[in-house]
């Protein structure tokens, strides 16, 4: 392979089948489920249960879009055929952007973390070496990416798993040596009932927990990367039922099962720690600290991976510099991983220098990119399937289910939670909506103007070629 020639199936099926797991466990559920409990108490059930239905719908329907068109670009390349060039340059960008941000989160979260356990090495300087080695992983092939994925994804299902297994046998009272004497089927309808604070709590909930969903399309986006990327793309979007209702519904049953919601030790320890320690597990917080830095380490190596190629599809299509589609001789993206990596290192030492000011902005103004996002899906879909259906309907091996009126429907549903963010002022949301509004705006604007800009370059081109006029007299 000669540079340039572009990315290599170099994912194996084992490897997309952990990224499709891992990427819905992402590190917010184990550090931001403590907030959602202590807000809507029991009933945070039903917010994760809406937005995990949420997620499956707009799985489908990039299911149905991915696995007929397997490409690096994924929603964005779906979304600059279906709506138009300006909605898979924005959509790209924003998504870039979002995950940049996400990349200085996770590396101060896992520096923390790690300072903890060797304190000799300042926090900055734990940030700087986890940086460093994914971005190393990344650089030397698409396969040793798939490696290190399989394996933090593989701690974090085994790891869950487990947690639930023991909890589940702890609320039966089956569980050998251990006596629990707050764990019971009882704490979900105790202390103040299901819903404690009524049930403007459960979209309050959906605010909280919204967020820890983002990453389940990676797998869409690595797809094209497999040797198999129709049967990749069918089997993630087939499986995204159980994986949330097992990994989000079925922990989070398991901790306010285990403890009343009002426990003090879930805002103090964390949800799962606190869980664990309820149980006399001994360890039980270094143990999930473990577990988190996996998490966060799986999210970092996702994130540098998905910015990349998303950078990389952008180039593809003339919507970022021509060096971001070049590859190297083991096909990577070399420049689309470097400008993510250094952008990821700008935010970094933001998050430093500047956390209340700079990073926050940063922070606010990404938030509801997810949102965005799942709408450009929800819009693409509608269109894609009619294209689908006229040019290649034997590629529709994944179909929405009820198109077109369920697509609408999430698509409602999802500018209701927009416009309930718009309400909330107690959780930040206000501000996420109309700081992410804004970079959305400025985005789109630079989109139409480039669209314009280009098709004035052609229409000035095919004038040029225009054969002369000869008039005789």
């Amino acid at each position: 392979m000669t540079p340039g020639s572009g990315l290599q199936a170099g994912l194996k099926n084992r490897h997309l089948t952990m990224i499709a797991i891992g990427g819905v466990i992402g590190a917010g559920l184990f550090v931001g489920s403590s907030s959602g409990i202590a807000t809507a108490g029991p009933g945070i059930l039903l917010s994760y249960a809406l937005v995990g239905t949420l997620v499956v719908l707009v799985m489908r329907m990039l299911g149905e879009m991915s696995a007929a068109n397997p490409t690096s670009g994924s929603f964005s390349a779906h979304a600059d055929r279906a709506l138009g060039r300006w909605a898979g340059f924005s959509i790209g960008w924003l998504y870039w952007f979002f995950w940049v941000v996400v990349l200085a989160v996770e590396a101060t979260a896992g520096a923390k973390i790690l300072e903890g356990w060797v304190p000799a090495v300042p926090q900055w300087g734990w940030a700087l070496i986890v940086m460093i080695v994914l971005t190393a992983t990344n650089l030397v092939s698409v396969g040793s990416y798939g490696e290190f994925e399989f394996w933090f994804a593989g701690i974090k299902v085994v790891a869950i798993g487990a947690f639930v297994v023991v909890g589940l046998l702890a609320v039966f009272g089956v569980l050998p040596g251990v006596h629990a004497d707050k764990a019971s089927f009882s704490n979900l309808t105790g202390h103040g009932g299901f819903l404690p604070h009524g049930p403007g709590a459960i979209l309050t909930g959906v605010l909280l927990v919204v967020f820890s969903f983002m990453g389940s399309e990676i797998a869409t986006l690595a797809a094209g990367e497999s040797e198999d990327p129709q049967r990749a793309v069918t089997k993630s979007t087939n499986s995204i039922i159980w994986r949330i209702g097992v990994f989000y519904l079925g922990s989070i049953l398991v901790v306010v099962s285990l403890l009343p919601w009002n426990d003090p030790s879930i805002a103090k320890d964390g949800s799962y720690v606190a869980a664990l320690n309820s149980l006399g597990i001994p360890h039980a917080g270094e143990v999930m600290n473990v577990i988190v830095l996996t998490s966060v380490l799986s999210c970092l190596n996702s994130g540098l991976y998905t910015a990349s190629r998303m950078a990389f599809s952008l180039g593809q299509r003339g919507d970022a510099p021509k060096a971001f589609a070049r590859t190297t001789t083991r096909g990577v993206p070399m420049a689309a991983i470097l400008s993510s990596v250094v952008f990821g290192f700008v935010a970094v030492f933001f998050n430093y220098q500047y956390p209340d000011t700079v990073f926050l902005f940063l922070l606010n103004s990404s938030g509801a990119v997810a949102l965005f996002v799942w709408l450009a899906i929800c819009f693409s879909q509608l269109r894609m399937r009619k294209i689908i259906q006229r040019e290649a309907p034997e590629k529709l091996v994944v179909k929405m289910w009820l198109y077109p009126y369920l697509t609408w429907a999430t698509a409602a549903m999802i500018v209701f939670v927009l416009v309930y963010m718009l309400f909330d002022t107690e959780h930040d949301g206000r501000e996420t909506v109309l700081l992410s509004l804004l970079v959305a705006a400025v985005v789109l604007t630079i989109a139409v103007v480039k669209q314009k800009v280009e098709a004035r370059r052609g229409t000035a081109v095919s004038v040029a070629d225009q054969p002369e006029k000869v008039t005789t007299g």
